[in-house]
């Protein structure tokens, strides 16, 4: 159960990583914006409350392990990560540059710390279910260790999700949790209009998933949602986590322009120098000497 401590906490650790996803794509002058944003709430909690893990022994054997699915989101895995620990703050500047090992997409040659190579969407709820099974050959049903896997909505247009949700369902592994980040926009423009998806939810309870449905910016729902899907032990868990791409940059938010980030764009430098300012001052809220 989160204390409204740990809960302000959180709240100002998931300010600390917008500011350092936006720092990044500056640098870096290209990158994906909506979706980093969108999920940082998320990876805070995961990093900073829910994971077992150990930054100082990143190859723990018993550490859960988390799948990124829509690898182009990694900045804010990255930034995640380095906020609590794994490698020094300042490597983040490194985004996407020559010989960096904080690539476009995660990839574990580069960064051993990350559990999966992710870039084409769909394959990693695949790769999660597959690590769920093999912990479960290993250890049987009584293991501790619980694999998340983090998912886009859009991905779900890919068959091969589709072809791991039955497949999780089939062998009912309980040790397995999705996050899908229902933000309601791809690349090419919002969801519904793509590739209509609702109802998530009941698509996957068909298949034979334990579904939630929460707030994606709400600490003590997704925190719930969490230790739910951990009670339930006959069937893997899906949390439909309903975010808003672009969280915290009024500008950026729920537009699906923002999918992606070009600093070749007229503006582009001034809209997140403007973005840096409003997370600074939490919205104008507080002064900043950076602003």
């Amino acid at each position: 159960m989160l204390t409204p401590e740990k809960i302000k906490f959180l709240e100002e650790k998931a300010n600390e990583i917008r500011m350092s996803i936006i720092e990044m794509l500056i640098e870096a002058g290209s990158g994906h914006t909506a979706g980093p944003l969108g999920m940082a709430d998320i990876f805070t909690l995961l990093y900073f409350h829910t994971l077992k893990h150990d930054p100082n022994k990143p190859d723990w054997p018993d550490r859960d392990r988390l799948v990124l699915s829509n690898g182009h989101i990694c900045p804010v895995l990255y930034a995640s990560m380095a906020h609590s620990g794994y490698f020094p703050l300042v490597e983040l500047k490194t985004l996407r540059k020559f010989g960096t090992r904080l690539q476009g997409h995660p990839h574990r040659e580069y960064l051993s710390y990350v559990e999966t190579s992710s870039g084409p969407l769909g394959h990693g709820l695949s790769q999660a279910a597959g690590m769920a099974m093999a912990d479960r050959i290993d250890h049987g049903i009584g293991s501790q260790r619980t694999i998340f896997a983090l998912l886009s909505d859009g991905e779900h247009d890919e068959g091969i999700t589709w072809e791991a949700v039955l497949f999780a369902g089939k062998e009912k592994l309980r040790n397995l949790i999705a996050i899908v980040d229902r933000n309601n926009i791809q690349i090419d423009g919002f969801t519904e209009d793509v590739m209509p998806l609702d109802s998530l939810a009941k698509k996957y309870e068909s298949f034979g998933w334990h579904v939630q449905e929460v707030d994606g910016h709400n600490f003590e729902a997704l925190d719930a949602a969490i230790n739910m899907a951990h009670a339930v032990y006959e069937k893997p868990s899906v949390i439909i986590a309903r975010t808003i791409p672009g969280k915290g940059v009024p500008e950026f938010e729920r537009d699906f322009h923002w999918h992606g980030y070009d600093l070749n764009a007229k503006t582009a430098k001034e809209d997140y120098t403007k973005a840096l300012a409003e997370l600074r001052t939490l919205g104008g809220k507080i002064k900043s000497e950076h602003q």
